[in-house]
């Protein structure tokens, strides 16, 4: 069986301060918005929140180009809220070309770089950096000094391209594989105990600390992460009414509608961008993560 789940089509996060988003990704990531407005009642009732119903939205895409989104709602943020130390979906991770390069941009702007540039401790090809965003959405910033074959990933057109990896954090990397392997048919994938400073660091625990990693394979050159997180991981909670707070949800597209998943209100079809028409629904899954899924 063949994964039904991919690509990612949008990375929504709750924006506390709607302007200074797309401020900030325009300004230093070269993001261009491509839509803005206010949500309808039938958008906020997808995800079962209908006080969001008018509050302002944007949509952002690299260089204006492709069709996976990022997407700024104004939301209350839940101040107890602390990167990586929750369950749930903990970063973006963003195709570039350079990210030593990118680190120098992000120096003196809205971005507070939390791991600096360094290859990865399970490959020397590939380097990155984390950062956090004005959200207290966690970003990471990626680039491949060659084409790996293990790997099929996108090419950066734009200096910072799209999203193409979201980072879960869970319970157990075997929990996550099971859920995604059960429901959307993808192939578990191998743990590695992998170096990931930013859990580290937000946890108190040895820079050279391994946590295990496992590479979940989507289509459309789209992976999950599933990162095993410490004990005394909390749970994500959002205020009431409100989106979870930083990355609230990610959306995928979706091959074969699934019929055995539990939806947090009655799946519908939405006009705007990024369903264009089609039918999206929202499940919750084994780390608490909000996953809308979009019928291709």
């Amino acid at each position: 069986m063949s994964s039904t789940l991919g690509p990612i089509s949008c990375v929504t996060i709750a924006a506390p301060e709607l302007q200074h988003m797309i401020d900030s990704y325009h300004l230093h990531l070269g993001y261009q918005l491509v839509d803005h407005g206010r949500l309808s009642p039938a958008q906020a009732e997808l995800w079962n929140l209908p006080n969001l119903a008018g509050r302002r939205y944007a949509l952002m895409l690299p260089g204006g180009d492709g069709q996976t989104f990022l997407r700024f709602v104004e939301s209350r943020p839940n101040h107890d809220y602390v990167a990586f130390r929750h369950m749930g979906w903990n970063a973006a991770e963003f195709m570039v070309q350079d990210t030593d390069g990118i680190a120098a941009r992000l120096n003196d702007s809205p971005f507070e770089i939390i791991g600096p540039p360094a290859d990865l401790s399970f490959s020397d090809k590939i380097r990155a950096m984390q950062a956090l965003g004005p959200a207290k959405e966690s970003i990471y910033l990626t680039s491949f000094k060659e084409k790996l074959p293990e790997f099929d990933t996108p090419e950066p057109k734009h200096y910072v391209d799209r999203v193409f990896i979201v980072i879960l954090g869970g319970e157990s990397c075997a929990s996550i594989n099971d859920f995604y392997s059960r429901h959307f048919g993808i192939a578990p994938a191998a743990v590695i105990p992998s170096v990931i400073s930013v859990i580290s660091k937000a946890h108190g625990l040895p820079d050279d600390a391994r946590h295990d990693l496992a590479a979940l394979t989507l289509q459309g050159q789209s992976f999950i992460e599933a990162d095993r997180m410490p004990p005394g991981t909390l749970p994500r909670l959002a205020l009431e009414g409100e989106l979870p707070p930083a990355i609230s949800m990610v959306s995928f597209t979706v091959s074969t509608w699934p019929t055995d998943l539990k939806w947090i209100a009655p799946p519908r079809a939405l006009p705007q961008a990024p369903y264009y028409g089609r039918r999206a629904g929202v499940c919750v899954g084994p780390a608490g993560e909000w996953i809308e899924l979009i019928e291709a």
